[in-house]
């Protein structure tokens, strides 16, 4: 096996996108965007066999750091099989050595290896895979536990679905909660549209609105658009917006309201059974909901376009995988469930497209009931995927001192950084 350091693009992106370990965030593109907003420069190395023929590959995220060091941070790992415990051993040798001649204290990998997989009734699918961590640390990688919230740099725990499976099936693992939910959203008249590159500003206002209302920062307007422009250019993302025409809704509750008044007019004017009592107060409860909701819905109308966007979801697609990046939701009219409907549309679009699986990128591991991060794990769950949780993060420490020095001393500067970050976006 021979060790390239710069695998033509071509032929890298043909490897990874047929591999069943291929990722995204493994993806030549996702190198060009890291170079252009993270600042960190991609490295595309591979093993190839005698006859040229690729059996390992990397993406390779480099930071530089003070005195002409610097890290590696290899996004979801390699694109081998990890089966084959010669190859990988061989690949992190020569790692090692790539890493020794960039000057580089360290390179972290989040291998996509399941640890433990459940379907969405509960049954235990895998069972936990202490052996790969084990084989892991026989290398000379040094685990970094098994993390509960999001404190690694990809997320340990998400929701699969597995899209090969008839779509009738599939949708019937939604929640009951979640099926009544969209169809609340249908009869609001609520529309899906992909959206185009102008989309970004109102993608972004959304996903300004969700941070603030979940108290955490992302990225910036550029980020976003950088990550569509470059995506687009080889492979496929979209912006699937969510909407509602306040015009179309107002008049169909007032519509209602004149069907409840007719239903009340026929109602005896005196001397009602108790059967009538009681329907004629739910009827004048129902009304006085509707009358109190038009109002509302007359006010957001006057300060709003329309239609009005609502949800706004990045889907980005990869080989034959598909991932629910990010998600903005307004404020406002919570009640017409266009989150939901969004997400039905985009799963249904994806699986329309023939693609094996749609994944929700992220959740959490700690389910206790006052982790502010429940709800998030709770609303990814209605939708029946299969709950996954990673092997985590793995080091290899080339230079021990200044790995000690820099995992101590970068927490504090992160910290730092989104602090000065939250109050930037406060102003």
């Amino acid at each position: 096996m021979e060790f390239i350091e710069n695998v033509p693009k071509e032929k890298y992106e043909q490897f990874v996108k047929n591999h069943p370990k291929g990722h995204f965030l493994q993806a030549f593109a996702w190198g060009e965007f890291a170079k252009k907003e993270k600042h960190l420069l991609p490295h595309y190395v591979g093993l190839i066999d005698a006859k040229g023929n690729l059996k390992a590959t990397a993406l390779i995220l480099e930071k530089k750091l003070p005195l002409g060091y610097c890290y590696f941070y290899l996004p979801r790992g390699f694109v081998l099989d990890y089966q084959e415990k010669n190859l990988v051993t061989m690949f992190t040798n020569q790692l090692k050595i790539f890493a020794k001649q960039k000057r580089a204290i360290f390179f972290k990998i989040d291998p996509d290896i399941i640890y433990h997989e459940e379907d969405t009734y509960g049954n235990v699918l895998q069972e936990q895979n202490e052996q790969m961590v084990q084989f892991l640390k026989t290398l000379g990688y040094r685990h970094l536990g098994f993390t509960k919230n999001f404190e690694t740099m990809q997320p340990r725990y998400t929701f699969r679905i597995d899209l090969t499976k008839d779509l009738d099936e599939l949708e019937n693992r939604f929640s009951k909660t979640t099926k009544q939910r969209i169809k609340k959203a249908e009869d609001f008249g609520v529309e899906v549209r992909i959206g185009t590159e102008e989309d970004i500003h109102p993608f972004y206002q959304l996903m300004i609105l969700t941070e603030n209302r979940k108290d955490f920062i992302t990225h910036n307007e550029q980020y976003y658009q950088s990550l569509y422009t470059i995506w687009n250019q080889d492979n496929c993302c979209h912006l699937f917006m969510g909407s509602v025409d306040l015009k179309k809704i107002i008049a169909q509750q007032q519509a209602l309201v004149e069907e409840l008044t007719t239903e009340l007019d026929a109602l005896p004017k005196e001397n009602l059974s108790k059967s009538q009592h009681t329907k004629k107060q739910e009827i004048e409860k129902r009304k006085n909901k509707i009358e109190s909701d038009i109002k509302r819905y007359q006010e957001i109308d006057k300060e709003n376009p329309s239609p009005l966007v609502l949800s706004a979801h990045f889907i980005i697609e990869y080989g034959d995988k598909a991932w629910v990046l990010y998600a903005g939701n307004h404020n406002l009219l919570t009640d017409t469930y266009t989150n939901y409907k969004t997400y039905k549309e985009h799963f249904e679009y994806c699986f329309h497209k023939h693609l094996k699986v749609y994944d929700q990128f992220g959740t959490i591991g700690d389910l206790r009931s006052d982790n502010p991060l429940l709800g998030l794990h709770e609303f990814k769950k209605k939708f029946g995927g299969n709950y996954i949780e990673f092997i985590g993060e793995f080091d290899y420490v080339i230079h021990p001192f200044f790995y000690v020095v820099f995992t101590k001393l970068v927490p504090f500067y992160r910290n730092f950084v989104k602090k000065i970050a939250k109050k930037k976006r406060e102003k």
